[in-house]
């Protein structure tokens, strides 16, 4: 299905058409908020025959992970994953990492579970004695004592000389087997690598592998061991508030609960429908691994055909279990238990989020809470790189993925007033523009409320930009005392007393200061920018990568100023023209 700008918004499969396409349009009085939001921006949609139900199960999944659509469910993206980054080297090491990087090194994931990561990596290197701290091997070698790590048993102490280049390479390589296969695997193969050592006589060498399998067998026996009979499986747990629901995946491996992670969507589907989308999602995440048995308390909608397309991806049987008695029966219920304390948590947050938002609408005399809040501030030094912020707060937390940044493009010189006005001018006109066209988020929906980081100059421009455009939304400024500090807020009228109202005055306040330092930081991001454009940016075919990469290689402008064209072409990114352009440039007047 597409809005009016042709763009997919979602997208789903039937074996029926016409019943499903009448599902949607035929009856929407009936309808969740969510389905009605969505049927209210469908301006055409688009059809795919396909030969079997299976195919177009296949098929959905695949264009849901291609194009993303707003009203399908979506779980985590790649900002969201984890990985265990490995160095190379004559003494690799590895670290859990977030994002993954164009460095060079080896990366294992993504993993959804970042603790899970965590622990694994932590857990490894102290099984197998390799350092956590960022000393550097050889440089650092010999030049510090031991630390406690070494003196308690969890580091071999590298830094002073007490392990040898290659037993540390093979203590190593038996933690990256750990963390690729899992405990039960690094016991076999240390089995096996002892009972060699001791036919070779090599009775000290097999005495520290037994030492090694001795600390791998009392982490597994510190891990709780929640379901024996079923070693490898997920665990779904479901709950709904009638707002929200929630599914909680709990992952058992080696019958010992190595992960839990909860997710959040808003009610309105069968539940089953739901239970459905969210699998096809969660197992199309990179990296994430199939177990050959997924526990449910109800059986997903087309289970026979997600059971298939598991089968699939994973290269064996994956069946949907409904268990009736026994610890996988607890387990489950362990799930649903989770998944109802999780969604009531977020409920309880966000109750106490929106408490100072009902108390700063009972305080400006609005009849509804401002939930979605815009805030504006300007910045710039002297008049230069004149720029000005908008954040936004939805429920009383800043909404980072609504910021908007601005430059001031109608004047030259330090005019604060005269800002404000233009940003409310572009802001409201790009509301204008879009507010036809089905769109509810970013500049085509209007804030409850408008908060303007200054004082009555301000506040009389922006109230006189939304008059000229029969706009009423509620707008205050926000002005602080000598210490720079929130200290009340300026309607029309004269000044609101805030600093008696703990809660309002805690929220205007982090507002402020969020504006403010938004407004502050693209200020100096534009000006570093300027900086750059005085020299390097200046010359034809340097963009700012490419100065950005002769900096971080050659350090200095200087530097850069006095390399020769070979020097300038071997950075990354750059050829032999943009070198000599680069050199031809700085030794014009030479």
């Amino acid at each position: 299905m597409r809005n009016a700008e042709g763009k997919i918004i979602y997208i789903g499969k039937a074996k029926k058409l016409k019943n499903r396409v009448s599902q949607y349009f035929g009856s929407q009085n009936r309808h969740p908020e969510k389905v009605l939001r969505m049927v209210s921006n469908v301006k055409d949609f688009d059809y795919i025959l396909c030969d079997s139900e299976f195919e177009a199960l296949v098929l959905e999944c695949s264009l849901i992970k291609q194009y993303r659509p707003k009203y399908n469910i979506l779980l985590k993206d790649d900002k969201g994953y984890q990985y265990i980054r490995i160095t190379k080297g004559d003494w690799p090491d590895f670290e859990a990492v977030k994002r993954k990087e164009d460095d060079g090194a080896k990366y294992l994931g993504p993993y959804t579970s970042s603790y899970s990561v965590t622990q694994a990596v932590e857990r490894a290197k102290k099984v197998f004695m390799l350092p956590t701290c960022r000393l550097v091997f050889p440089r650092d070698i010999g030049k510090s004592r031991p630390c406690l790590n070494y003196h308690i048993g969890i580091c071999s102490a590298p830094c002073a000389g007490r392990i040898s280049q290659q037993e540390y390479c093979e203590n190593f390589s038996r933690a990256l087997r750990y963390l690729e296969g899992g405990g039960e695997e690094s016991i076999s193969d240390l089995t096996k690598e002892m009972n060699q050592a001791a036919d070779e006589l090599d009775f000290e060498r097999a005495a520290r592998i037994r030492d090694r399998i001795a600390a791998l067998r009392r982490v597994a026996e510190k891990q709780k061991v929640v379901c024996a009979t079923v070693p490898f499986q997920d665990v779904f747990g479901f709950a709904d508030n009638g707002k929200e629901c929630c599914v909680s995946v709990m992952s058992i491996n080696e019958g010992a609960l190595y992960g839990t992670q909860s997710f959040f969507f808003e009610s309105g589907e069968r539940k089953e429908e739901l239970l459905a989308s969210f699998v096809t999602e969660f197992y199309s995440i990179p990296g994430q691994k199939i177990p050959p048995q997924i526990t449910v308390g109800f059986l997903p909608e087309g289970d026979e055909l997600l059971e298939k397309w598991l089968s699939d991806q994973a290269g064996r049987q994956v069946r949907f279990h409904l268990p009736q008695r026994g610890d996988r029966l607890g387990l489950r219920e362990m799930a649903d238990k989770n998944a109802a304390e999780h969604l009531l948590h977020r409920e309880v947050g966000a109750k106490r989020a929106s408490a100072p938002v009902e108390e700063l609408g009972k305080l400006l005399g609005m009849k509804s809470p401002p939930e979605y809040i815009e805030a504006y501030d300007i910045s710039n030094t002297a008049g230069a790189e004149n720029v000005a912020a908008m954040v936004v707060f939805r429920d009383g937390k800043p909404l980072k993925k609504a910021y908007r940044y601005f430059r001031i493009k109608g004047f030259d010189g330090q005019n604060d007033t005269a800002s404000m006005k233009e940003v409310i001018e572009r802001r409201l006109d790009e509301y204008l523009k879009l507010s036809g066209n089905g769109e509810t988020e970013g500049f085509a929906r209007l804030p409850d409320l408008i908060l303007l980081d200054g004082g009555a100059g301000q506040l009389s421009a922006a109230l006189e930009v939304m008059d000229g455009r029969g706009i009423d939304v509620p707008a205050y400024g926000m002005v602080k005392d000598d210490r720079h500090k929130t200290r009340a807020i300026v309607s029309e009228s004269g000044e609101i007393e805030i600093k008696r109202t703990r809660a309002v005055f805690t929220l205007v306040s982090s507002i402020q200061d969020e504006v403010h330092r938004s407004a502050v930081g693209y200020h100096h991001k534009r000006m570093n920018k300027k900086t750059f454009s005085s020299s390097l940016l200046e010359i034809e075919g340097i963009g700012e990568t490419r100065a950005k990469a002769l900096l971080k290689e050659l350090r200095t402008l200087t530097a850069v100023k006095n390399a020769s064209v070979e020097e300038l072409a071997a950075v990354k990114g750059m050829n032999k023209a943009a070198a000599r352009r680069i050199y031809d440039f700085y030794h014009a007047e030479k």
